[in-house]
């Protein structure tokens, strides 16, 4: 981890307004006054160490910085890192601050290295292909150390809040089971308890003021089967800490307190220098999301707010960092300007649009972007490489009686039903709910089963998807723009 030391002297100086220095010990107070603190690398569950009012990570674009708008937090205590069941787990294991509070691959990686294995996030329920499986082998454990992904076992009928059934109106098979986990006598679809177990990315726990802007009904999760922060708090603790009771209302009201008050986005990028700093476009670093002066993220505010990088002043003897930061004002060009036609993604989303279309809150809150389900023929002409991939395959056939997915008509190939699993409804296979863009640099890779490994595959992808036509130009500026969120 960077060391504030690294940091010129005016950005050692922090303001502490959770625990005053009194609070701490000597050692504590000492180091938090002089470095800004420093968080550990890793938080285990039950840990007990001090995450500071800011604090900095390296990555390999250069350094992802977190906020505590609230001042020094201890962890002691705080039902965000405390376990809440008995399988090691607090919801900063899966919630990495180094990670731009999700988890990476490389975090991950280096995490089973360090511990042979032997840590919670790595349990059985879900930081394994499939409970059943030999616990101790690195291979049981290849989607979250190679695409960062845990499994997420929903109930097959679906069910409503209050536990009743759905009656679906689409039939679910299995095509392909490579973790063994939807065929499992013990956890599939035969099993005692039904379910489909599906692989997906964690979520960011931060910067959720702009998550939740202008939405009438919240929405958390990939598939937004939950419409509250304590809901989900709820849920993890259920599930993924394996908790035998839901979270009391002070440990419910801790975790959304911390998660409510975090921010986190790139602090620093090794070729644009300080996006942290006042003279930075409105739209890039923790504090001016924590200020708000980032505003909407798809808003003419921060797009305009690149205006001072266009034609960047002061840094004339910087050619190198002058050039990016043109580079990066002209992705913000490309992001919130280039207009291409959006089809085949269902909701109210389709037409001319830009990519800060989807990235907003007019537009459903979840659609398929084709991250998830085969495009039409992909069966018959990549069948080879269909039987290779290491994510389940589902056939969906809608009944006769039900609307058809919006652009797959009655039979669909996927990898994630997606919301189909919570709402019953054929047209909703494969409908995620988009994640947000800060920190992106920290927690690689991307989309909500892992499947691109950089940006410049995200970016590629949606050019193949849409047929944008992005110029070379356009492309790298594109990149440039998403890797100093």
């Amino acid at each position: 981890m960077v060391r504030a030391a690294c940091w010129p002297l005016a950005i050692l100086v922090v303001g502490f307004t959770g625990l005053t220095l009194a609070q701490l010990t000597p050692l504590e107070a000492q180091h938090a006054s002089f470095y800004g603190g420093s968080g550990p690398d890793w938080w285990a569950g039950g840990q007990d160490d001090i995450l500071p009012r800011e604090d900095d990570y390296d990555n390999a674009s250069g350094r992802v910085r977190v906020v505590n708008t609230t001042g020094l937090i201890r962890s002691k205590g705080n039902s965000f890192f405390e376990r809440l069941g008995p399988n090691g787990r607090a919801c900063v294991t899966c919630h990495q601050p180094s990670n731009g509070m999700s988890v990476s691959v490389e975090g991950l990686r280096k995490r089973w290295e360090e511990t042979n294995g032997d840590d919670a996030v790595f349990a059985a329920v879900d930081g394994s292909n499939c409970p059943d499986l030999p616990q101790k082998a690195k291979e049981s454990h290849s989607l979250l150390l190679n695409r960062g992904l845990f499994r997420i076992a929903l109930p097959w009928p679906p069910r409503n809040p209050d536990g009743s059934e759905i009656r679906p109106n689409f039939r679910i098979e299995v095509v392909r089971d490579p973790t063994g986990c939807n065929t499992s006598a013990v956890y599939g679809f035969n099993s005692a308890h039904p379910a489909v177990s599906v692989f997906r990315r964690p979520r960011v726990t931060a910067n959720l003021k702009y998550v939740v802007a202008d939405r009438k009904s919240l929405i958390f999760m990939a598939d937004g089967r939950e419409s509250t922060l304590r809901g989900q708090a709820t849920d993890a603790a259920l599930t993924h800490e394996e908790a035998t009771m839901a979270p009391t209302e002070e440990q419910l009201r801790q975790i959304v307190d911390f998660e409510s008050q975090l921010y986190v986005a790139q602090g620093l990028d090794l070729l644009a220098g300080l996006v942290n700093e006042e003279t930075a476009p409105f739209a890039l670093g923790p504090d001016n999301l924590a200020t708000g002066k980032a505003s909407r993220f798809d808003g003419i505010t921060a797009w305009r707010s690149f205006d001072r990088w266009r034609q960047p002043a002061g840094i004339e003897d910087k050619g190198l960092q002058r050039e990016f930061r043109v580079s990066v004002a002209r992705g913000s060009d490309v992001f919130f300007g280039h207009r291409f036609r959006i089809a085949d993604v269902g909701g109210n989303a389709n037409g001319i649009a830009t990519c800060s279309s989807c990235h907003s809150s007019r537009v459903s809150p979840w659609m398929d972007v084709g991250t998830a389900n085969l495009a039409p023929g992909a069966m018959a002409k990549e069948s080879a490489v269909a039987e290779k991939s290491d994510l389940p395959l589902f056939r969906i056939t809608c009944d006769a009686s039900a609307a058809p997915h919006p652009y797959l008509d009655r039979v669909i190939y996927t990898q994630d039903p997606g919301r189909a699993l919570i709402s019953g409804k054929c047209a909703d296979t494969g409908a995620l709910v988009m994640q947000q863009f800060h920190g992106f640099a920290a927690r690689a890779p991307y989309f909500t089963n892992g499947s691109a490994a950089s940006l410049a595959d995200v970016v590629d992808f949606y050019e193949r998807r849409f047929r944008i036509g992005f110029t070379t130009q356009e492309r790298q500026d594109l990149i440039n723009f998403l890797r100093v969120l």
